[in-house]
C-alpha cells in the first residue's frame, strides 16, 4: 500500500477519537455570567441559524431545550436575514451554530437578529470569527483545529456547548448534565460485530434511510449527511413517525435502514413501530443504541454520532474514497 492510500482518512480518524473529550469539555464550561448579562432567561422563543452538520446539532438541541424550558425552538434559514428583510426578534433569542464562524450568510443572520431586537448567542470553534464578532455572547466548542472536511468532533462538541448553555438557562438541568457528562466519558466504538455488520450493510447499500425520533432525528440528519459526503451513497433522514407515510413505499425496492434509538421512553413505541414496518416490507434494518446509560436525550444523540462516525469512515475507505477531503467539498462553504 502506498503512502497516499495510507494517509486517507487520517484526520477524520484522529478527530472522531477526540470527540468524547471535546463534548465533556464543552458541556462543563460555565457560561452563566454571559447568559445573565444577555437576559436569555426571559426569551419566549429561540431561533437557530446553522447549516449542514451544525444544523443537525441545532436540531438535536432543540428537542432538549423545548422539553426543559417549555418554549419553542426552531431553525430559520439564514437567507431570511442574509437575503430577505428579516423578521421581528422581539422577545426571542437567536442561537447561531458554526464551527468556523466564517460563512457570510451566518454573519449576516447573526447581525440581522440583533438589529431586529433579538439577543444572539453563538456556538463556534474559532475564536475571533466573523460570527463571534457580531454575536452578543459566545459559547466555545473548544475542539481545537479540525482538519477533515467532514466535521465530527465539532458536531459533538456543538451539542455539548449547547447543553452548557441550557444548564446556564435552567439550573435544575445542570445536575442532569453533570451525570450525563460522567456517563459520556465512557462512550466509544460499537462492538466489533456491530461495527462490522453496519459497515457491511452500508457497503452493499445504494439507498439508505436514517430514522430517529426526538433528538435522534437530528442525529439522523447528521448521519445521513456524513454518508453522503464521505461515501457518496444516497441517504435521507426521517422522523420515525413521518417515514411511515409516503416514504415507506421505497422499502418495496432494495433499501437499507439505520434506526437511531436514543433510548427515550416516550419515543420507544414510534421506534418499535418503524422497525417492525420496515422489516415487514423487506428492508435491511439495523438498529443502533448508545452503549452507555445515564445520558440525557441530546447527549445520547451525540453518543450515537460517536458510534457511527468510525463505521462511516471505514465504509469510505473501503470504497477507495478519502473522507478527509471529499472531491466536491471544502471545509468552509461560502453561501449567501
Amino acid at each position: 500500500m502506498n503512502s497516499a492510500v495510507q494517509t486517507k482518512g487520517r484526520y477524520m480518524a484522529t478527530e472522531l477519537q477526540e470527540a468524547v473529550d471535546v463534548f465533556c469539555t464543552a458541556a462543563t464550561q460555565d457560561v452563566v455570567g454571559e447568559i445573565d448579562t444577555l437576559g436569555l432567561r426571559d426569551a419566549r422563543a429561540f431561533y437557530t441559524i446553522a447549516r449542514g452538520s451544525s444544523d443537525a446539532a441545532a436540531n438535536i438541541l432543540s428537542y432538549e431545550f423545548m422539553r426543559e424550558l417549555g418554549v419553542g425552538m426552531t431553525s430559520l434559514p439564514p437567507s431570511v436575514f442574509s437575503v430577505g428583510e428579516g423578521i421581528s426578534m422581539k422577545g426571542a433569542a437567536g442561537l447561531v451554530i458554526s464551527q468556523s464562524g466564517a460563512s457570510e450568510d451566518l454573519i449576516c443572520a447573526a447581525r440581522g437578529m440583533r438589529e431586529n431586537g433579538g439577543a444572539v448567542a453563538a456556538i463556534t470553534n474559532v475564536a475571533g470569527s466573523g460570527v463571534e464578532s457580531v454575536a452578543d455572547a459566545t459559547v466555545s466548542i473548544s475542539a481545537g483545529e479540525e482538519k477533515a472536511v467532514p466535521a465530527t468532533k465539532t458536531v459533538i462538541g456543538s451539542v455539548g456547548a449547547g447543553l452548557a448553555l441550557l444548564a446556564a438557562l435552567k439550573p435544575d438541568f445542570a445536575a442532569k448534565l453533570t451525570a450525563s457528562v460522567e456517563a459520556f466519558a465512557g462512550v466509544g466504538n460499537l462492538s466489533h460485530d456491530d461495527h462490522r455488520g453496519l459497515k457491511s450493510a452500508l457497503l452493499r447499500a445504494r439507498h439508505v434511510y436514517v430514522v430517529g425520533r426526538d433528538t435522534g432525528f437530528g442525529a439522523a440528519h447528521e448521519v445521513a449527511l456524513k454518508i453522503k459526503e464521505t461515501c457518496a451513497i444516497h441517504a435521507e433522514a426521517y422522523s420515525a413517525s413521518e417515514v411511515l407515510h409516503g416514504p415507506l413505499q421505497l422499502a418495496t425496492n432494495p433499501l437499507s435502514v439505520l434506526v437511531l434509538d436514543n433510548g427515550l421512553e416516550t419515543a420507544r413505541e414510534s421506534i418499535e413501530n418503524a422497525v417492525a414496518r420496515f422489516e415487514k416490507a423487506g428492508a435491511d434494518v439495523h438498529r443502533v443504541t448508545p452503549t452507555v446509560s445515564g445520558l440525557t436525550p441530546a447527549a445520547a444523540a451525540a453518543a450515537l454520532l460517536r458510534h457511527l462516525y468510525p463505521v462511516i469512515l471505514d465504509v469510505a475507505l473501503e470504497l477507495g474514497l478519502d473522507p478527509d477531503a471529499p472531491e466536491t467539498l471544502s471545509k468552509v462553504t461560502v453561501t449567501r
